[in-house]
């Protein structure tokens, strides 16, 4: 949606999320400047404290993706810790407990909530900014990294630790600490959060503080494992995951169906493309439709939302809904790689998860060796030998040198590229001779900005010509990991130069930016369609990205770099 639609959407959003907006609109040659590093540096060195809240302030327990008055949850059998109740009192903010305890994500139905709220966290944490007043899964991974870079060992391992009370309390890393999230994770990163901090001199004063952590901190990450591999998130018979939500029908947060319409009138239009998102229905059904459709589609008597998503006798089909929100809780929300808007994401094993997983598997191993735990670090290091033979049966392509996702419901693969093929690289789930292969596939994915999600635009925010600090990051990482130096400074160079460039212009830092152009002129025209200022993410890959610059620099004998393979514009 546009801008202007979006405020129309949310009404009673604060002022500050209104500036962000106005501010994101205007034009980008508004300041023209020469680019600075040393600015942008600057600006981020300020937005860790305008980015950092903590349940004691006022301004982390509101919401503007919600009418409702603020609320904030603890967990069942939690104590309210004098500060929140404190807060509560101060910020005219109710306080609430949780109906049960939960061991597992969507045990606590939250549209069975009398309103929805904040899970409290113990620790400060980033956010990403803006309208993202929360602690998000897989953002805090890349801000830890940061975080640690900018030697605030102190605040990283507070996000960790917000992290495991959320496997403790909550039933798993969640999408972000709000109640309508209970029933999603995010992409796998806790272990490599958790290596991160175990890594980081400074983060612990003493080895025996340091084992202390690792032993609380073990087994929650096993926990928080089994997500992944419940009857819900596996992938058929293939051995490997897939995304999934434990809800059903419209997601929780939307406020109204304007969002859903919008897919439903698409579909109409581009009916070739439509793979059975579509259910015929009547706009305001009787008893008997309404039952038929609380399988079908969604239940039109328990949700607003679902009830005025029609649109010319057409609803949205209960598989759609599924693969919704599953594509939400992939973080890759919005695109048209896996279905239209995504609808079809909860079909896949896809590339991205299960190389995160497999790290993840190899970290539990690590985590258990260090413990003295020989007969665990052995079962995992078998689960992760299991899961990379399967990737490399049902994922890797070796006539298209790339790894590519899974349609296990249809059983093929992913007809066009994506950028996750690098994540594999990442993970240290390819032989050199794949990871050679992948390489060779830069110019699908590099401009002159960086590195793109594919070839292929659509107009949603996770496809073409977009780029974005965490997929950049982890394919920039992979490279150098397999020794394609050049290439992964190179492209860090590019990366950095994009928001160098785009700092100089607004004063901002983006969640996204095209790469194409090599700036934050980015224009959406499917779904979510702003292009936030912060950005906890992007701050973060840009210190990683300038150290990898820097190091190059630093290593210089006046030989060119190596060149791209192919043509890269």
């Amino acid at each position: 949606m546009d801008r202007l639609s979006f405020l129309r959407l949310h009404p009673a959003s604060s002022g500050l999320l209104l500036a962000v907006l106005l501010f994101s609109a205007a034009p980008f040659t508004a300041r023209p400047a020469t680019p600075d590093p040393q600015k942008t540096r600057a600006y981020i060195e300020r937005t860790w404290g305008t980015l950092t809240r903590s349940m004691g302030e006022c301004a982390s327990l509101v919401d503007s993706k919600v009418l409702t008055r603020p609320l904030v949850y603890v967990a069942a059998g939690f104590p309210v810790p004098p500060p929140l109740a404190q807060a509560g009192e101060r910020c005219h903010i109710e306080v609430r407990t949780l109906p049960h305890p939960i061991r597992q994500l969507g045990e606590v139905d939250a549209a069975r909530l009398p309103a929805q709220g904040l899970l409290y966290l113990p620790q400060p944490y980033v956010v990403p900014g803006g309208f993202f007043n929360e602690m998000y899964g897989w953002d805090s991974y890349f801000i830890v990294l940061g975080l640690l870079e900018d030697h605030r060992g102190e605040l990283a391992r507070d996000m960790v630790d917000n992290a495991l009370f959320e496997v403790e309390h909550y039933g798993g890393v969640l999408n972000a600490n709000r109640t309508y999230y209970l029933s999603r994770s995010q992409p796998p990163l806790l272990t490599a959060m958790m290596t991160a901090v175990l890594d980081d001199p400074a983060t612990f004063h003493t080895g025996a503080e340091r084992s202390a952590w690792l032993a609380h901190a073990y087994p929650l990450a096993v926990r928080n494992h089994a997500i992944w591999t419940r009857p819900e998130h596996r992938a058929g018979t293939t051995g490997l995951a897939r995304y999934y939500d434990m809800g059903s029908g419209p997601m929780l947060e939307a406020r109204n169906a304007l969002y859903y319409r919008g897919v439903i009138r698409w579909l109409l239009a581009h009916p070739t493309e439509d793979p059975g998102y579509l259910v015929k229905a009547a706009e305001h059904p009787d008893e008997a439709e309404a039952a038929r459709l609380s399988v079908a589609s969604c239940d039109v008597r328990s949700s607003k939302v679902c009830a005025d998503a029609w649109v010319q006798g057409y609803r949205l089909s209960a598989d759609y809904y599924h693969g919704d929100r599953a594509m939400r809780e992939s973080g890759f929300d919005i695109n048209f790689h896996f279905g239209p808007f995504g609808g079809s994401t909860h079909h896949y094993a896809a590339v991205g998860l299960n190389s995160l997983l497999y790290r993840y598997e190899r970290d539990l191993s690590d985590f258990a060796r260090q413990l003295g735990e020989g007969a665990d670090a052995q079962r995992w290091e078998q689960a992760a030998a299991a899961r990379r033979a399967a990737i490399d049966k049902y994922l890797w392509h070796a006539e298209l040198g790339r790894y590519a996702d899974f349609d296990f419901v249809a059983g093929k693969a992913a007809a066009h590229p994506y950028l996750t093929t690098f994540y594999p690289l990442w993970a240290h789930a390819a032989s050199a001779q794949q990871a050679a292969a992948v390489r060779a596939s830069l110019p699908i994915f590099e401009r002159p900005g960086g590195l793109t999600m594919d070839d292929r635009p659509s107009g949603a925010q996770w496809d073409g010509p977009f780029g974005w600090a965490p997929t950049n990051w982890l394919a920039v990482s992979g490279l150098e990991s397999y020794g394609f130096l050049a290439d992964a400074r190179r492209i860090a160079g590019k990366y950095t130069a994009t928001i160098d460039r785009s700092y100089a212009t607004d004063g901002t830092i983006r969640e996204k930016y095209n790469m194409v152009l090599g700036n934050a002129d980015v224009h959406i025209t499917a779904g979510y369609g702003q292009n936030v200022v912060g950005f906890g993410w992007t701050n973060a890959v840009y210190l990683k990205m300038s150290q990898l610059v820097a190091a190059d620099t630093a290593r210089q004998t006046g030989t060119p770099g190596e060149a791209p393979p192919g043509n890269t514009e």
